[in-house]
């Protein structure tokens, strides 16, 4: 990708988690329609965020009473330091307003502002509770993140996953800087994953048993013109 194209994707992440503020704020959630299932996958990163958040206010009180007398200097950090906290708040703010979500025949999985993926529930072969701590070259960045590694994708929480979902065909992963991967197995982490595991095996069923009626009622198998025996 272009060096033009991966500055708009980092202006439009910027943009959303900006957004993400206002809907944390007013306790909404972003893309959750009535009758959908949001699965919840934020608070595991909840006590490390806020408290690096707590950090970074205490650094800005240092850093205010340090540069008083430097007013240039002082509003320059100023700026930063608040940017810096709004930034850490707007990373749980994102996971909170923009939760997985199951419902229409479709899975949207979602890594907080930065990607998202959605998969037709049709397309699920299996989905199990399967706790694992990210790979180690899966936190370093993007690469790894968007499954380049033996087609996993993982939209980790916390450094871990707590859900596998095998797919029947291969689905395509897009990074936060629009790198694209192919995958055919995605892990990502719910707050209560065994409920999680449990409504989607639900939704795949489902699915199974739309896709056998619609077969019945097709042609040949007693549709219009067709007598049975």
């Amino acid at each position: 990708m272009s060096r033009g194209g991966a500055l708009r994707r980092l202006a439009a992440h910027e943009g959303r988690w900006l957004v993400s503020l206002v809907w944390w704020v007013a306790r909404r959630r972003i893309g959750v329609a009535p009758g959908e299932r949001a699965l919840g996958y934020a608070a595991a990163q909840a006590a490390f965020v806020y408290g690096l958040a707590f950090v970074c206010v205490v650094e800005t009180v240092g850093l205010s009473a340090l540069f008083a007398g430097e007013p240039a200097v002082h509003g320059v950090l100023l700026v930063l330091d608040v940017y810096t906290v709004l930034m850490v708040l707007g990373l749980q703010a994102a996971a909170v307003t923009r939760p997985h979500v199951l419902g229409a025949g479709v899975l949207w999985l979602r890594d907080g502002a930065r990607r998202d993926l959605r998969i037709p529930v049709g397309r699920i072969a299996s989905v199990r509770y399967d706790l694992r701590f990210s790979r180690s070259e899966a936190r370093a960045g993007d690469a790894a993140a968007e499954g380049t590694a033996a087609g996993v994708a993982e939209f980790a929480v916390g450094g871990q996953t707590s859900v596998t979902v095998e797919l029947a065909e291969p689905a395509v992963v897009v990074g936060l800087l629009g790198r694209r991967a192919t995958v055919g197995t995605v892990r990502f982490h719910a707050d209560d994953p065994r409920a999680a595991v449990r409504a989607v095996q639900e939704a795949v069923q489902e699915a199974v048993r739309e896709a056998m009626t619609g077969a019945d009622d097709g042609p040949g198998a007693g549709g219009a013109g067709v007598t049975r025996p």
